[in-house]
Order: structure tokens, then sequence, then C-alpha cells
């Protein structure tokens, strides 16, 4: 912990942290018990990789059946869900590989940084496999279904500058940098309401789903409990009173 951010380290980096069962085990647990006094979170690699997605060689290594393997997609599913949905905000630190299910897991994670050296990739199509940790809903939000397709069907790979443009990476660091500027980021985040980064992270993608009506009557309910809640008055009152900052083109982020 660092000042109420949490710092989960994927650490496999022989691997390039290719997620296993283990791994996958792991962060299910991590994301399921993170500490009380955590309010938001920081997830990075070892290494110089992210992570490169599906280990090949343990899914080679092991016999499934189709119904075991959707089992595993279904795990990989629920342990992405706890960490989109969780009510905490969680920042990646990207750098080098962001390939496959490790581009699933980082679509799982609500604010992107981006080292120089980070490369996104899709490369099911050449493995002669097929996504299954949440890419079709998770990243093909992000860049469009269509675009997607084409980095499938291509095996093209998207360096960082490319990554950002698609809404893969929210900024780039300098080299180096990106664990350090993602804890920026996070502390900044821990400081808003803990009710307000909840109905954020638990409320927009799952109105996106609904339909206009719907939505809206979802977004009028969560103003509702969070306007009221015991600490918006508190600042709302700083607000008023102009003890909190107001928001300015200084601000501006480059």
């Amino acid at each position: 912990m660092d000042e109420e951010v949490a710092v989960v380290t994927l650490n496999r980096p022989a691997k390039r942290n290719a997620i296993d069962e283990a791994t996958l085990a792991a962060l299910d647990a991590v994301f399921s018990a993170l500490p009380r006094e955590a309010r938001a979170v920081v997830l990075t690699g070892a290494g110089p990789h992210f992570c490169a997605g599906l280990d090949l060689k343990e899914h080679h290594d092991k016999e499934r059946t189709a119904v075991d393997f959707m089992r595993v997609c279904q795990r990989w599913h629920s342990t992405f869900d706890k960490i989109q949905y969780g009510g905490i905000p969680v920042v990646a630190a990207l750098h080098g590989a962001v390939v496959g299910g490790g581009l699933e897991l980082a679509a799982a994670t609500h604010v992107r940084v981006a080292d120089p050296s980070t490369y996104f990739a899709l490369p099911e199509g050449q493995k002669g496999i097929f996504t299954g940790g949440g890419a079709t809903v998770r990243v093909a939000r992000i860049i469009t279904p269509g675009r997607m397709v084409e980095m499938m069907l291509t095996g093209r790979v998207l360096d960082a500058r490319a990554g950002k443009g698609l809404g893969l990476a929210h900024e780039i660091a300098a080299p180096g940098e990106s664990l350090r500027a993602a804890m920026v980021l996070a502390k900044r985040v821990a400081k808003n309401a803990a009710l307000s980064n909840y109905a954020m992270v638990t409320s927009i993608s799952r109105i996106a789903d609904m339909s206009a009506t719907d939505g809206m009557f979802a977004e009028s309910l969560m103003a509702a409990v969070v306007q009221t809640g015991g600490e918006v008055q508190t600042r709302l009152g700083a607000f008023v009173d102009k003890s909190l900052a107001k928001v300015t083109p200084e601000q501006v982020a480059g």
C-alpha cells in the first residue's frame, strides 16, 4: 500500500507474465479481498512486459473438452469482472507486450498508462485460437468491433501511440515511467469521494448496455444515491466556500 493505493504485480517475468490457471486464481483472490483502506489500485507486470496473454504451453499440454475450456473462459470473465466492476478504480501501468489475454486484462482496468515500449496485438488468428477472456466485449467497445476484427485477421501490432489513438491507453509516460505515472494518477483518484468512484466504475459500463430510457433511469438512481451520501455535503460546501479548487484551463492534460 502507498497512500491508499494498492499495487498488484503480475510476477512471471520469465513467461512475459503469461496468465496460467494459478495466476488467474491469484488475481481472482486479490481482487476479491482488496485491503479495506485501498481507495485505488495500480496493476502492473514484473520485468519488461505487462502481459503476453494466455499461457499457451499450459493450454497445449492440458487436454480439455469444449465444455472444460468454456469454463476456463468463464473464470477469466468472472475474474476480470471483479477488476472492472469491483467498485475500486484500477490504473494499469503498461509496458512491453499487452497482447491477447494481456489486452483483455488491460481492457478491464479503468485508466491505462503506457510506456513507449508498449505494444498491443490480438494474434489469436495466427495461433489458431479465439479470444476467450472478454475481448469481444471489452476490447471491441474500446476500439469498435470492426477494428478488432481487422486486428485479429491481420495480426496487426499497434505501438503505444497508435494504441492511445484508439483508446487502448489514455496517456503515454516517459520511457520507463509508466508505473510512476500510474501511481501519480492512482493517488489523485484515491482522493475522490469513495462513493463517487464506486458509482463511476460500477455504473457507466453497465448503463452503456442499456436502452437510452433505462440508462437515464439508472443514472438518476445512482446520482440520487451518490448525491445524498454523507461526504457530498462536505465536498459541496468546500466548493461553495471556495476552499475546493475549480476546474481551470491550467489543468488541461497534455
